[in-house]
Formats: C-alpha cells, structure tokens, sequence
C-alpha cells in the first residue's frame, strides 16, 4: 500500500466536535506536525472530509 504525510495547516477551532474527533483519530495533535498512514478507504475517507485543513502528500 501506499504512504500518505498528513499535515494540518489549519487551526480546528470553531470545528465541529465530529471532525476533531476526526482529527484526533488521524493522529493528529498540533498544527504543522506531520503524521504518516497508509493509503487505506478508511483513512483516505477521513482525509477527504477534512480536507479544507490538511496537506497531504504521498510518500
């Protein structure tokens, strides 16, 4: 499989708690940190619905 970086580059204030929880099961905890996942429908369907706030690039 394929390796996505994930990085937000958007603060989650004023999201709703559905999509920090989101971000929270992503793995993801400060701004500009990059975490690693592979290229799974799961994954790739909670990059898509916040895909306004993260960078993504394959590895």
């Amino acid at each position: 499989m394929a390796k996505i970086k994930i990085t937000l580059v958007k603060s989650s204030i004023g999201s709703t708690k559905r999509q920090k929880l989101i971000l929270e099961s992503l793995g993801i905890k400060k701004m500009n940190n990059p975490v690693e996942h592979e290229a799974t429908p799961s994954i790739m369907g909670m990059v898509n619905k916040m895909n306004h706030l993260l960078q993504v690039e394959d590895i």
